[in-house]
C-alpha cells in the first residue's frame, strides 16, 4: 500500500514539474555555432564551413541523470509478491544518434511465499533448524539485491523523414555488470520454535492459491526473517559478505520529452545472474521414502530479476546541444534543401535557343533569325510599324502615307520626291517634325527620382516618337544657381528621364539630346521639345561632379 501512495506521489511530482519546467522544445541546433563542437573536431566544422568537407562535425552533447522509482521482483521458484520496491540511478552519454552508454545502479527489496509446501527435498535452513521426515514446510524469502551495470542503449525512432523532431524516443538496453545480493528465510518463530504449517490447505485453484500464501503469511512472525537462506557459504565469491554474481541485463523502454531538459522514461529490464539462490531455493519436491535428503533434486533453470520503473531524467551540460538521441540527424539536410544557407548553388542558366539574348521562357518569339534586333520581348522589331520586321525590310523607315507595304516592307508612294509627303511626314526639326509641343516633367526640389505621374508622361511622349521616326528630342534642365551640387543635380534629372525613355519604353538613345546647367528656366522641371533644324548635341554627357552625395 505504501508503495502505491509513493508511486502516486511521484506521478503528482512529475506533473508539477513538467508544468513548471516546460519549455518550447527544438529538437535541432545552430550547426555554425563553433563554441558547441569539440576541439578535437574543430578542423573538421571549418573544413565544412568552408565548403572543403561534406560533413558537419558532430556536436558536443549533454549528460542524461535519471531517478527512478519502481517495482522489483525476482523469477524463481517462489514468486516475488507485487509489489515490491525498487531505486534505481544512472548517467547516461550519447556515443552517436543510435547508440549511447549507460551506467546504473539499481537496489531492490524481493520477497515472496511459495503457495506450494514442501514435504521433502528440504533446503539446509529447514533441516539445519529441525524440520524432517513428515513435516510439511512452505519456502519463503526476503532478499536485498544491489546491482551495478553499464550499458549500451540503442534508440530506434529519433531518425524521422517526415517530421522535423519527436517528443517520445523508444529504446532497447543491453549490457553487463556486478550483483550482489542477501537472501534470508523465516523458518522458526520469534521464540526459535517451529511453525505448524500443517494446518493450512493447498489447492491448485488461483483464488485458493492467493488464501494459502495469505494464511503463510499470517502464520510467519513478521520479525523472523534472521537466517540466512541457502547461499553455499565461501563456494562462491562474496562482497561485503554478500554474494557476488557477474550479471546480464537486457530492457526496453520509452521516453517522453518535457521540454529540452527532463523527460519522463517508463522502462522494464531483466537480469540475468547465473545463480538459482535469489529465491534461497534451488531445490524441487519430490517423493520421500523416508530420508529428507532423497528428495533432494535441482531445479532445472536459474532466478532471474525485473525492475519495472518510472524516471525522471535531467539533461545536464552547458556549451552543449541536447542528447543526440533526440536530435534527427537528417535535420540539417532538410533544412538546407528547404532554404539554403551553406550549399553553393550555381547561378542559373537560362537557354535561349535563338541567341536573341531572350530566355526561352521569355521570348515571345522563339526562333527570331540570327543578328535580328528584338524587344525586351525577342519579338523582332519593327520600327516603321509597317508589318515587316526589320531585318526583312528594305526599306526601315516607311512613311505611313506609303503603307501598306509589299513582302520586302517598301511602300507604294505614287510621287518621286519629297513635296508629295509635306503636309503629312515633316522635315526632320521644328514644327516640321509633326510630333507637336511635348510636356515637361516636374521634380520634387532637389529630389531626381521620377515619379508615377511623371512616368505616365514619358510613357505618353514615347509613343508619339514612335509615331513620328523622323524626329529628334531635345531634353533639357535648368540650374537656379552656379554650384556644384546645382549642376549635378540638373544633370541626374536629364540622365534619368533619358535613361526612362531608352530603358523602358524602347526609343533609340539616337533621337535624343542631352542638355542640362541651362539658365532662365524652372530649376525643379526638364522641357522636351521637338530638335530645330540644326539642333545637334551627345545623347549621354560625363556627370560634372560625380563625387557628390546623390539625393534619390
Amino acid at each position: 500500500m505504501a508503495t502505491r501512495r509513493n508511486l502516486l506521489l511521484l506521478g503528482i511530482f512529475t506533473l508539477l514539474t513538467s508544468y513548471l519546467f516546460a519549455q518550447e522544445t527544438t529538437g535541432s541546433y545552430d550547426w555554425r555555432d563553433s563554441s558547441l563542437i569539440p576541439s578535437k573536431r574543430l578542423g573538421q566544422h571549418n573544413e565544412f564551413l568552408n565548403n572543403q568537407y561534406n560533413f558537419p562535425a558532430k556536436p558536443r552533447n549533454q549528460w542524461e541523470l535519471g531517478v527512478k522509482v519502481g517495482t522489483f521482483n525476482i523469477l524463481g521458484d517462489v514468486a516475488s509478491q507485487f509489489p515490491t520496491p525498487g531505486f534505481g540511478v544512472h548517467v547516461r552519454k550519447s556515443l552517436g544518434y543510435l547508440f549511447s552508454l549507460r551506467a546504473e545502479y539499481v537496489y531492490g527489496k524481493a520477497s515472496g511465499v511459495n503457495w506450494k509446501e514442501r514435504t521433502s527435498g528440504f533446503a539446509d535452513h529447514w533441516r539445519n533448524a529441525g524440520y524432517g521426515t513428515g513435516q510439511t514446510v512452505f519456502d519463503n524469502y526476503k532478499a536485498n539485491v544491489q546491482d551495478l551495470s553499464l550499458q549500451g542503449v540503442f534508440t530506434f525512432n529519433n531518425i524521422r523523414f517526415h517530421k522535423g523532431k519527436t517528443g517520445f524516443v523508444v529504446y532497447a538496453l543491453a549490457g553487463i555488470g556486478a550483483t550482489i545480493y542477501e537472501t534470508k528465510t523465516n523458518v522458526t518463530t520469534d521464540a526459535n520454535a517451529l511453525y505448524n504449517f500443517s494446518t493450512i490447505g493447498v489447492s491448485n485453484v488461483y483464488k485458493e492459491r492467493r488464501q494459502t500464501i495469505k494464511d503463510v503469511k499470517n502464520l510467519l512472525d513478521a520479525g523472523s526473517y534472521n537466517i540466512l537462506a541457502e547461499n553455499e557459504g565461501n563456494a562462491r565469491a562474496k562482497l561485503f559478505g554478500k554474494t557476488l554474481r557477474f550479471s546480464r541485463t537486457f530492457g526496453a523502454g520509452v521516453a517522453i520529452k518535457l521540454s529540452d531538459r527532463l523527460n519522463l522514461a517508463l522502462e522494464d529490464r531483466l537480469t540475468f545472474i547465473g545463480d538459482d539462490l535469489l529465491d534461497g531455493v534451488r531445490w524441487q519436491n519430490v517423493s520421500d521414502p523416508g530420508n529428507p535428503n532423497t528428495g533432494r533434486v535441482l531445479t532445472p533453470s536459474n532466478d532471474v530479476y525485473n525492475y519495472a520503473s518510472l524516471g525522471l531524467n535531467i539533461n545536464i551540460g552547458s556549451r552543449a546541444v541536447q542528447p543526440l538521441w533526440w536530435l534527427n540527424p537528417l535535420d540539417y539536410a532538410y533544412s538546407e534543401l528547404n532554404s539554403p544557407k551553406h550549399m553553393k548553388i550555381p547561378k542559373p542558366v537560362l537557354d535561349d535557343s535563338d541567341g536573341d539574348g531572350v530566355a526561352d521562357q521569355f521570348d515571345m518569339e522563339p526562333n527570331t533569325p540570327a543578328g535580328a534586333a528584338v524587344d525586351s520581348h525577342g519579338v523582332s522589331r519593327d520600327t516603321d510599324g509597317d508589318g515587316v520586321p526589320d531585318y526583312k525590310d528594305k526599306e526601315l523607315i516607311t512613311p505611313t502615307i506609303c503603307q501598306p507595304v509589299d513582302a520586302d516592307g517598301v511602300g507604294k508612294c505614287p510621287c518621286p520626291d519629297e513635296s508629295c509627303f509635306e503636309g503629312y511626314v515633316g522635315k526632320r526639326g521644328g514644327s516640321d517634325c509633326g510630333i507637336g509641343d511635348l510636356p515637361s516633367i516636374s521634380f520634387n526640389a532637389k529630389v531626381y527620382r521620377i515619379s508615377g505621374d511623371a512616368e505616365a508622361v514619358l510613357a505618353n511622349v514615347a509613343e508619339r516618337l514612335r509615331q513620328n521616326p523622323n524626329c529628334k528630342v531635345v531634353v533639357t534642365s535648368y540650374t537656379c544657381e552656379p554650384s556644384k551640387s546645382s549642376q549635378q543635380l540638373s544633370w541626374d534629372r536629364v540622365n534619368v528621364v533619358i535613361n526612362y525613355l531608352v530603358e523602358k519604353q524602347g526609343i533609340s538613345s539616337d533621337r535624343l539630346i542631352f542638355k542640362y546647367g541651362e539658365i532662365g528656366g524652372d530649376c525643379n522641371t526638364v522641357d522636351l521639345r521637338a530638335a530645330d533644324t540644326g539642333d545637334e548635341g551627345p545623347n549621354t554627357v560625363p556627370a560634372p561632379h560625380p563625387n557628390l552625395r546623390r539625393r534619390g
